[in-house]
C-alpha cells in the first residue's frame, strides 16, 4: 500500500511490482496497439469527420497521461514493508470506524492511495479529511475530521488491520 510523505510515496514490494508492470505494458505493447488503431483509422479518409481516429487519439492521450503519472510515482517511490498489525491506523490498513460512537453506524475502508481503489473495498486517501483524521490513531480512540461544511465530525476507531489482497 502507499503512504505519501511530501513527494515520497511508500509502496510495498508487491504494489511497486504491480505498478511497474502496468507502466511497462503501457510503454510497450499498449503504445504499439494504439498506434495501429490510429494508423487504421487514418486510412479511412477525411480525419475531420473520422470518429474512430479521434477516439483513438483521445485514448492515446489518456494512456500517455497514465504513463507520466506512473513514471513520476515510481521515481519517487520508496519500497518498504506492509504496516504492522499493532492496532495503529496507517496507510495500507483496513479500518472500521463508528460515527459519533454509534457502533451500529459503521464503515470499513482501506486507507491507501487511489492507485489501490478497487470494487472490493472502499478506499480513502490518507490525505482525505477522514483519512488524515484517523491516520496514527489507535483502536478504541476517537478521531475528528472536518466535513465539507466546515463542521467537525467524530468517529471511533473499532478495528485496524493490514490489508491483504
Amino acid at each position: 500500500m502507499t503512504q505519501t510523505s511530501e513527494n515520497v510515496t511508500w509502496l510495498t514490494q508487491e504494489a511497486y511490482n504491480q505498478l511497474k508492470a502496468e507502466l511497462e505494458y503501457l510503454s510497450g505493447p499498449a503504445r504499439t496497439e494504439i498506434a495501429a488503431k490510429i494508423a487504421a483509422a487514418r486510412e479511412e479518409g477525411d480525419l475531420r469527420e473520422n470518429g474512430g481516429y479521434h477516439a483513438a487519439k483521445e485514448e492515446q492521450g489518456k494512456q500517455e497521461l497514465r504513463v507520466r503519472q506512473l513514471t513520476q510515482l515510481l521515481e519517487n517511490a520508496k519500497v518498504g514493508e506492509a504496516p504492522a498489525a499493532d492496532g495503529v491506523v496507517a496507510p495500507g490498513m483496513v479500518v472500521t470506524i463508528a460515527f459519533d460512537g454509534d457502533e451500529d453506524d459503521t464503515v470499513t475502508f482501506l486507507l491507501a492511495s487511489r492507485e489501490y481503489a478497487s470494487s472490493d473495498i472502499e478506499t480513502y486517501s490518507p490525505q482525505s479529511p477522514l483519512g488524515s483524521g484517523v491516520n496514527g490513531k489507535k483502536v478504541g480512540e476517537d478521531a475528528q475530521y472536518e466535513l465539507p461544511n466546515g463542521k467537525l465530525a467524530s468517529v471511533k476507531i473499532l478495528e485496524a488491520k493490514p490489508y491483504t489482497a
